[in-house]
């Protein structure tokens, strides 16, 4: 059943947006559609589960354990492909239970199944210490650990994937791959992936995300990439009402639905980048739509 799923995955569209932007910029944009990869395991989140789950299912692990926080879209999706796929899974979520007041994320969590523990600030930072890890063991049984956002090794070869996609609907290499950068996991499979005619860009959604570049070269062992990190409005999760704004405008010229955590904030920068020259002219620029639309703020559905 695993590998049937992730085998007979489709090939999310590779879709072309004229004129998207309040004023023209001479590119040619195409949206690499992973929004529309899987209805609940969407987006990047998909890739990266991929190798991952198949790998748990290979050494015989039957919970799946992970990290993140009330608005992650990592946990969104392995809560839902853990109910899909016959895996246990917990969530080990930074900061206090906020019960009735819990965001939609981890209510969906729950309602896949999800086993979430919440813990403190303090005691999250220090996850990867080996006393901490022997007490999860103590409680959970035996598990297949996947750091906060899926990223690692297993990661990029599903990612990379993408690329190839890319290419092949393309008919060539493009130009430009833009993406939003949390954890750097979708950036480094992207670079992993790229031929050398294409230049890869990463776009940081939290401040002070400039640490970004030496994950991402750890991760692919190169540095052929380059890293924005000043489009993150304020932090993870964090918006303004120019952001909110934008997103609007594009969403009313195209017709596809953004949020504001990651794939809208990638594509003002990209907007930001295109005026001010970065691409040469004609450019064929791809930007990966990496889903978590259940992060959506519902400010983006009411009258500006």
């Amino acid at each position: 059943m695993l590998e049937e799923f992730f085998a007979s995955g489709p090939v999310s569209p590779l879709q072309f947006i004229p004129d998207p932007f309040p004023e023209p910029v001479p590119i040619r944009l195409f949206l690499k559609r992973d929004d529309l990869l899987h209805p609940l395991v969407s987006g990047n989140k998909w890739r990266k589960l991929k190798y991952n789950l198949l790998e748990a299912r290979k050494l015989g692990f039957e919970t799946l354990l992970s990290y993140g926080g009330a608005y992650s879209n990592h946990i969104h999706a392995l809560a839902a492909a853990g109910r899909l796929l016959g895996f246990r899974t917990i969530g080990i979520i930074r900061g206090e239970d906020p019960g009735d007041r819990a965001s939609t994320t981890l209510r969906f969590a729950r309602e896949q199944g999800m086993e979430l523990q919440f813990i403190s600030r303090e005691a999250y930072r220090g996850k990867s210490d080996a006393a901490f890890r022997e007490a999860l063991s103590a409680r959970y049984g035996p598990f297949y650990e996947l750091p906060e956002g899926g990223t690692n090794a297993f990661a990029l070869p599903g990612v990379a994937e993408g690329v190839a996609e890319i290419s092949r609907q393309l008919g060539a290499s493009p130009d430009y791959l833009c993406v939003a950068a949390g954890t750097g996991g979708t950036l480094a499979g992207l670079v992993a992936g790229a031929s050398p005619a294409t230049q890869v860009l990463g776009f940081s959604v939290l401040k002070g995300g400039t640490f970004l570049s030496a994950e991402v070269s750890c991760l692919t062992g190169t540095d052929q990439f380059r890293l924005f990190p000043d489009y993150h409005f304020g932090g993870y999760a964090r918006t303004t009402p120019e952001l909110l704004a934008f997103i609007r405008g594009f969403e009313a010229r195209t017709g596809v639905r953004l949020e504001q955590v990651y794939t809208g904030k990638m594509l003002y920068g990209l907007y930001d980048l295109a005026k001010k020259g970065i691409f040469a002219p004609g450019s064929t620029v791809v930007a990966l739509h990496t889903g978590g639309l259940q992060g959506r703020d519902p400010a983006l559905d009411s009258p500006s």
